[in-house]
């Protein structure tokens, strides 16, 4: 006989009394079978002046399948108009650009996506003028693998901090040097820093490059000059990396001489950029879209031309850095 509480034919119960609802189904708390939906793709803007470097970004993020470059700017001022347009995850964004700089773009940026400088310049002004203004990555071409500057896009949409070796070297100096002088010990906790030494010889590191801090009695040291390199020494011990001869510049503080002389191709001027910047041929002929053989056979036409024999040589000379120039 039909169920009048699951089945609306079946006839009502011949005494008139209400009929119960029927229980809960125990499978309605269960969740949906089958596999999760695959996550949205991380949408990336790149900014970058130089359409070779720009194109070889673009093609290596967009060969992972959870990523997707949305746009290309050529100058900061584009960047901001396509983040705002498009609101992408990332903003992978140049230093020096014509027009609006990276620097000058990097505090509109923020507001609408996290953002990762990738760029040539390793300056430590410029490097800690990006951070304060919100960058959250400092990447220097040359100095990561196409591996690393994936995981640096992933891990920068939830948080994550990545600085290439120069870039961390070049911050770590502009805190030294922004620092100043401290009194010994300032800061620590109770306890930390005020045991006798083992070594009445022993001589305290200094906090400048004056003389060192007198420490308490107990401790047997004796204040002394210290001959060191000034925390802004090192900041400019840091390595120059060569901008793009696009912007006629050498780090922010020297011409590049006149390139002209070596009468190179625009593709031979654009690899000995890319050689000037640290990578090595496999790493350029990703870059450039071409096979390795294909980079050898400029770099040997380039070495004829600037008349060298290494790629430090060559490089000394295309930054106008080497002994024989004036």
């Amino acid at each position: 006989m039909p169920d009048p509480r699951t089945d609306p034919a079946a006839p009502a119960d011949p005494t008139g009394a209400p009929q119960a609802p029927p229980p809960p189904s125990p499978f309605d708390t269960f969740p949906p079978t089958g596999p999760p939906p695959p996550a949205a793709p991380l949408r990336v803007v790149v900014a970058d002046d130089n359409p070779v470097v720009r194109a070889g970004l673009t093609a290596l993020l967009s060969g992972r399948p959870d990523i997707e470059v949305v746009a290309e700017a050529v100058d900061g001022r584009e960047a901001y108009e396509a983040a705002r347009r498009l609101r992408p995850d990332v903003v992978l964004l140049d230093v020096r650009m014509p027009g609006v700089d990276g620097i000058s773009a990097l505090p509109y940026l923020v507001r609408i996506a996290p953002v990762v400088m990738l760029t040539y310049s390793s300056e430590s002004e410029i490097v800690r003028e990006a951070l304060r203004r919100g960058a959250g990555g400092y990447l220097v071409h040359g100095e990561f693998t196409a591996d690393q500057l994936v995981t640096a896009v992933r891990d920068i949409k939830h948080g994550g901090a990545h600085f290439t070796p120069s870039a961390a070297g070049a911050l770590l100096a502009q805190v030294r040097r922004d620092a100043g002088p401290v009194p010994y010990g300032a800061g620590l906790p109770e306890g930390i820093g005020d045991a006798e030494a083992c070594d009445s010889n022993l001589v305290p590191p200094s906090t400048s490059p004056q003389t060192s801090p007198t420490p308490p009695a107990n401790m047997g040291f004796r204040p002394r000059k210290v001959s060191a390199f000034s925390p802004h020494t090192l900041s400019r011990l840091q390595p120059t990396v060569g901008q793009s001869s696009s912007s006629g510049r050498v780090g922010d503080r020297t011409a590049a001489p006149d390139r002209s002389r070596f009468r190179l191709s625009a593709r031979e001027a654009e690899i000995m950029d890319l050689i000037a910047s640290g990578m090595n041929n496999q790493q350029i002929a990703a870059m450039c879209f071409i096979s390795e053989k294909t980079v050898k056979n400029h770099i040997n036409r380039i070495f004829a031309k600037l008349h060298s024999t290494s790629r430090s040589e060559a490089a000394a000379k295309w930054l106008g850095t080497a002994r024989d120039q004036g």
